[in-house]
């Protein structure tokens, strides 16, 4: 099973105390240096300023934000429009040798999240010991302003880590937690207290799924809609996002998926998309349309493998009023029309389409993303939208030359099952081993343009972010070369105003 399902996770009240915690001048400043004291001193922070603490190691001023360069916020996962697709421009491409500036690193414990970032404000879900911690730090120097932390005790059956898999969502003054539990908070963004929470697994009764929850919800108006997957329904609900309180319920039966939910507007009509299907016998799940304004469901478009130790992990992309749905284990990707009246027909499907948990991207007319159930069987696939034609499937190869056991070894190297990001004209792409690179993709083929090894870990599958021309990668294993515990790590991606557009 662990070579069957490697790497999907990716996106107080009930049992004892929680606690919220905003910094404390007194702690040990290990690894902060002046030079990060007077980057934040010459800021415009908000109050109260970040504290340094222990797990923060500072390594560089990030350059300034270069003329003309568009930035923005990073909310939830994938972005702010839910597809890993980013309008950023003016990012460095050309690498120096070891590969962009590092500027800050948090020693972290486990979890395959990635960060959500709003201003001023970065907020970050991991584990440690027996505690998930949600730690809000600032984006460019790693001080902390607050920390929230609350127990846990999930234990993953097929020995992944047992971090958190839902990656934070700031809505306003508010950022919404989901761990690997269930266990749902609402805090505030400047202070870290409690606003409201509830533990869904618990009060839904949804037993734990293969690899617990993983499915990040998702703010649409005044709702927060989470992917429960109550076993006989409901799939999905909404909660008042202010308080809480159960607004409407999707009374599907299929289960809790580790995809994500996604909103468009198709025909003028606001919808939400959900990949439902986890862990039942016989497996079921597929696509959900639902009316965001009531829960009603659309239409149901059962898509799942027919291997019980399968999910559905990637999330649905909306092009125009088309939605492309794709899984692993022999199932594929299929391409619908949506229709005016709410109904759907297949405009195609491409059985050797199957992304197990990335994303695909959409770019021009064509989709690119990573086929594959494991790390032998990856590739990276150009489709044709219109049609579903493969246009090539090539396995990005290179040579490294690292230290083992005292003396240098040279090895091939790939991306194995990456995950894609689309910024500034090209594609960044983070590997499973923590490779880092800059390809361009287009239907006559790809090309590395840069390369670099930010680290040598395992389950590299956290999606990377971008934000303000800063690049967050979530190291989640040991690095095997150097021995670094997984951290997150904030990169320089910011062009120097000598280089033009």
């Amino acid at each position: 099973m662990r070579r069957l399902l490697l790497g999907f996770m990716l996106a107080g009240f009930w049992l004892g105390q929680s606690a919220c915690q905003t910094g404390d001048r007194s702690l040990p400043t290990h690894g902060w240096t002046t030079g990060a004291a007077r980057l934040l001193a010459s800021a415009k922070s908000s109050t109260p300023l970040p504290d340094p603490h222990p797990g923060v190691r500072f390594h560089a001023k990030p350059k300034p934000l270069p003329a003309g360069a568009v930035t923005h916020d990073w909310t939830s996962f994938l972005g702010p429009t839910h597809n890993g697709v980013s309008s950023e421009t003016r990012l460095l491409k050309d690498w120096p040798e070891g590969g962009p500036p590092l500027v800050w690193e948090l020693a972290k414990g486990t979890g395959y999240t990635s960060p959500a970032i709003h201003r001023s404000r970065l907020v970050y879900l991991y584990r440690q010991d027996q505690e998930e911690i949600v730690d809000c730090l600032h984006p460019e120097t790693g001080q902390r302003y607050w920390t929230f932390r609350y127990p846990t005790g999930y234990s993953d059956r097929y020995g992944y880590n047992d971090g958190p898999r839902c990656s934070p969502v700031i809505d306003g003054n508010r950022v919404y937690t989901y761990g690997a539990e269930g266990k749902l908070h609402c805090l505030d963004l400047e202070s870290g207290a409690v606003h409201w929470k509830r533990h869904l697994s618990r009060e839904f009764r949804v037993p734990q799924d293969f690899f617990g929850v993983a499915s990040t919800p998702l703010v649409e108006g005044n709702l927060l809609i989470v992917n429960v997957g109550t076993p006989g329904g409901p799939s999905v609900v909404a909660l008042d996002k202010q308080t809480g309180k159960l607004v409407w319920e999707a009374g599907d039966q299929w289960g809790p998926s580790y995809a994500s939910p996604v909103p468009a507007t198709v025909g003028g009509k606001r919808r939400i998309f959900v990949f439902a299907g986890g862990e039942s016998r016989p497996p079921t799940g597929g696509l959900l349309s639902i009316d965001p304004a009531n829960g009603k469901i659309d239409f149901r478009f059962p898509w799942r493998s027919r291997s019980y130790e399968s999910v559905n992990a990637s999330n649905p992309v909306v092009i125009g009023n088309q939605v492309l749905i794709s899984a692993s284990y022999k199932t594929g990707a299929a391409l619908l029309d949506l229709r005016p009246d709410g109904t759907q027909r297949v405009a195609w499907t491409a059985p050797h389409f199957g992304l197990h948990w990335n994303t695909a991207i959409h770019r021009d007319g064509y989709l690119y993303g990573f086929d594959g159930r494991n790390e032998p069987d990856a590739a990276l696939v150009c489709v044709e939208l219109k049609t579903g034609k493969e246009m090539w499937r090539a396995v990005p190869e290179w040579e490294e030359t690292v230290e083992f056991g005292g003396r240098q070894v040279t090895r091939s190297f790939t991306t194995y099952r990456g995950s894609l990001l689309w910024a500034d004209g090209h594609f960044l792409c983070l590997g499973e081993l923590g490779h880092l690179l800059w390809l361009d993709l287009s239907p006559k083929g790809f090309r590395i343009l840069s390369r670099a090894w930010l680290f040598a870990a395992r389950e590299s599958w956290s999606p990377p972010v971008l934000s303000r021309g800063l690049l967050y990668v979530s190291q989640n294993r040991r690095d095997f070369v150097r021995g670094g515990s997984p951290r997150l790590l904030c990169y320089d991606l910011r062009a120097p105003d000598s280089i033009t557009p």
